[in-house]
């Protein structure tokens, strides 16, 4: 693999997407997860073993919850995410445990700062529209990257899209990149965030964006 994603994403937009037991989502952006942008060296064997990662739990609990599902000893989305996607980042020496992986990747969204870097740009929850390309060009001043933006397409009826999830991307020695990939480049590994039957995709420029500061 040749990068690495820092998925964000926005509990309220998680939990319209599903019929789920979500309970008052967090109102700041969660780790969705640290993927390398293929999944080439993935080793089965390694289980996941949450005991590795005890001393990082309450960050994890708090950074990186498991938004569908609110009890706090849930370890299924952690052991999800090592399995998928971490077996394979630890081809890098500094991703090669459990506890490296997921220490580091709490380390690269506490760097990335997006909750405060979006407060800064007035960017916020709200009942009123945005414009897409007013939110990728904040992003993209304060990081001199462009990540890459997620939203759930408008319902049936509703003429917004609604932001779900940023993604931050990073060279393989932790440094910040732009997430564009040429045009036509498909990649496999890269499946749609799927949840119940709705799914994201790479957000429109021209539709109003909605950033909702609750679960309609």
């Amino acid at each position: 693999w040749k990068k690495l994603y820092l998925a964000h994403h926005w509990p309220v937009t998680v939990c319209k997407m599903s019929a789920n037991d979500c309970q008052d989502p967090p109102m700041y952006w969660t780790i969705h997860g640290l993927w390398p942008d293929k999944a080439e060296d993935c080793n089965r064997t390694w289980h996941f073993n949450v005991t590795e990662i005890k001393d990082i739990m309450s960050d994890m609990r708090h950074y990186w919850p498991d938004v569908l599902h609110s009890s706090l000893n849930r370890t299924q989305f952690w052991k999800h995410e090592w399995d998928k996607h971490g077996t394979c980042a630890a081809t890098l020496e500094v991703l090669n445990s459990q506890k490296k992986y997921f220490g580091k990747a709490l380390e690269l969204y506490q760097h990335v700062d997006l909750n405060s870097c979006l407060l800064k740009a007035g960017i916020k929850p709200s009942s009123s529209y945005y414009e897409m390309t007013a939110i990728k060009e904040a992003l993209t001043r304060f990081y001199g990257v462009t990540p890459k933006i997620q939203c759930l397409p408008p319902e049936e009826g509703e003429k917004a899209q609604t932001i779900g999830q940023i993604e931050f991307c990073f060279t393989k020695e932790l440094q910040l990149r732009n997430c564009t990939s040429p045009k036509g480049g498909s990649n496999p590994m890269k499946a749609h965030l799927k949840l119940g039957t709705e799914e994201l995709s790479v957000c429109n420029d021209t539709l109003p964006t909605y950033y909702p500061s609750e679960v309609q």
